[in-house]
């Protein structure tokens, strides 16, 4: 085989290039080097020829660096004509002189109107799937729990457990923590605040009101979405990426039963559970900062604990954790079963469970809080 090669020979205006060797996608850094070097000798020229009889091999490369070539010069108005080609390199050079011949179209201008509505709609449509597959995981979830109280026997209450002990026993301190520090907060603030009115006795039914109605289960929900739902969909995400789901249902178990009524039971009972303990702690930071903070006694701060609060604002706050386990649950395992093949779906579900989870705790306590003061409580 011939070394590759590139002669040049100027004859008055007309510039005759003669090829040889192996035009190839593997000589790529030398041919590209032999075209870009013929410029120099083609600044008097007018015309050109290229000959190509001693090429021994030619390749897609190697065509569409001649056709390069020539429209170079066809583009500065100059003649350029290619002789001695093969008959069987006719078709492939024939071929690259019908690439990239129409020009790039410029992308379209947007209609800002349009785009806008356009995004209003894929919204409003994406809204609509999430409502579809919310109901229809609760759809789900119900009628397994139907099917569970007629078979007891058939309930995984081990995995039941295993659950409670990491969304509710695990998850213990880190509530504690942040309830107790939110309480304390809220008290610095109100006795900062009454303070100018000579009224610090009010941060006390601040404290309490607030978090027993409406901060405690609140800050809870948020907690366990973002913890205990997250993890959720990433635990069912995995499996339906290695088909563990599948083989479920190739088994003849029902995926709902057996990984998701256990784990949405859970929340509904973990929820109310970490809210007591987490009101609990946040009243407890309160007073503790009343008392560092304020200047105000343990014995007042109980005393007036007692007159600002009523078992009404407690109930308030335990009816709705129950319901908020719930919502953070069908939307955790919901998000989960809709992972497809890829890590990158994995991550994007996972996201949205809790951004959702935590959108729907707050429209949820919105909700609760409308309802529960049309009916005086």
């Amino acid at each position: 085989m011939g070394e590759h090669l590139l002669t040049s020979k100027l004859k008055g205006e007309r510039l005759e290039l003669a090829a040889g060797g192996s035009w190839t996608a593997s000589h790529a850094k030398e041919l590209e080097s032999l075209v870009d070097g013929v410029t120099g000798d083609a600044v008097k020229a007018k015309t050109m020829s290229i000959d190509m009889a001693r090429v021994e091999e030619l390749d897609t490369f190697g065509a569409w660096l001649l056709e390069r070539l020539t429209r170079q010069w066809q583009a500065s108005g100059r003649e350029a004509v290619i002789v001695g080609l093969p008959e069987h390199d006719f078709g492939l050079l024939e071929e690259m002189q019908t690439v990239n011949r129409s020009p790039i179209a410029a992308p379209a201008r947007d209609n800002p109107i349009v785009s806008a509505l356009v995004s209003v709609g894929r919204a409003s449509a994406g809204f609509g799937r999430d409502l579809i597959n919310f109901a229809d995981m609760l759809g789900a979830v119900g009628i397994a729990g139907v099917r569970v109280l007629t078979r007891p026997s058939e309930f995984r209450f081990t995995s039941m457990v295993h659950q409670l002990d990491r969304v509710a026993w695990q998850a213990v301190p880190i509530i504690l923590l942040i309830t107790f520090l939110i309480g304390g907060i809220i008290a610095q603030q109100g006795i900062f605040h009454f303070r100018k009115f000579g009224a610090e006795l009010y941060a006390v039914d601040l404290v309490g009101i607030l978090i027993l109605r409406e901060i405690g289960v609140l800050i809870v929900a948020i907690m366990v979405a973002g913890r205990s739902g997250s993890s959720y969909t990433a635990e069912l995400g995995s499996m339906k990426m290695r088909e563990e789901i599948d083989a479920l249902r190739t088994m003849g178990f029902d995926p709902i039963e057996v990984l998701v009524l256990p784990r949405i039971l859970v929340l509904i009972i973990a929820l109310p559970v970490l809210t007591f303990i987490g009101s609990m702690a946040a009243l407890y930071g309160g007073g503790l900062v009343a008392w560092l903070y304020g200047g105000m006694s343990p014995d007042i701060y109980i005393s007036r604990l007692m007159e600002a609060i009523s078992l009404t604002h407690f109930q308030v706050g335990m009816i709705k954790a129950p319901f908020m386990g719930l919502v953070i649950g069908i939307v955790a395992c919901a998000e989960g079963l809709q992972v497809k093949g890829s890590a990158e779906s994995l991550g994007l579900k996972t996201t949205a469970s809790v951004v959702k989870s935590i959108f729907l705790v707050i429209v949820l306590d919105g909700m609760f809080a409308i309802f529960f003061a049309s009916i005086g409580m």
